[in-house]
């Protein structure tokens, strides 16, 4: 319950802040304004974020976590690039509310992290955690005899298709289902991506 209180309280925050940064822009926010739109104390902001922008990296993440327990619901038989894309897809094919709201999220943060060198550091990170994540669920679905040199590769490449496709989507007005869609686009820049890779082969 502990744990999940904390993780309810840093999405309260993450929300608040990017409420904020769409009504006024990262420059003009504090954390001040932060913690009181999502009603806690300044120091309860800093126990769990390090600076504003740093507080929208719940936000940022979510799409990934989905994503990849998308991924981990795959059989071991599964082939990996049909894994790939379908967990992808269905992540980023907005199917409910909540997912509604993050992708609008997402779309408002890359538009303003093009601006803030420290909003994009952010979104740098959690690419860089989600992709650190995604090589253990590639890794089973491989099976035990890949190579993990092509195991971290196919995690590397699958996470930037889906930051490549997000933030090309960002700078559109397409919706999530559109013919622009990010899911459409994640799949084409994952094709491309690792057409080359033995792993995730694809017939085309």
């Amino acid at each position: 319950m502990t744990e999940r209180r904390k993780a309810a309280t840093q999405l309260d925050i993450a929300r608040a802040a990017a409420e904020l940064f769409a009504e006024k822009g990262p420059d003009d926010t504090t954390a001040e304004e932060i913690a009181g739109r999502a009603g806690v104390a300044l120091r309860t902001f800093y126990r769990y974020f390090r600076s504003k922008q740093d507080a929208v990296g719940p936000l940022l993440s979510s799409g990934g976590d989905r994503w990849r327990a998308l991924l981990a619901e795959a059989g071991p038989g599964a082939g990996l690039a049909q894994a790939l894309e379908s967990a992808a897809v269905a992540s980023l094919s907005a199917p409910d509310d909540a997912a509604n709201e993050g992708m609008r999220w997402t779309r408002g943060l890359l538009r303003a992290a093009r601006h803030d060198p420290a909003l994009r550091a952010v979104w740098y990170r959690v690419n860089q955690e989600s992709e650190e994540k995604l090589q253990p669920v590639v890794a089973r679905l491989a099976g035990p005899d890949a190579d993990p040199l092509e195991v971290r590769l196919v995690a590397a490449a699958a996470t930037d298709a889906i930051r490549v496709a997000l933030e090309t989507w960002a700078t559109t007005d397409a919706e999530a289902v559109d013919e622009d869609s990010p899911a459409r686009l994640m799949v084409r820049c994952l094709r491309e991506l690792t057409g080359g890779l033995r792993l995730v082969g694809h017939d085309r």
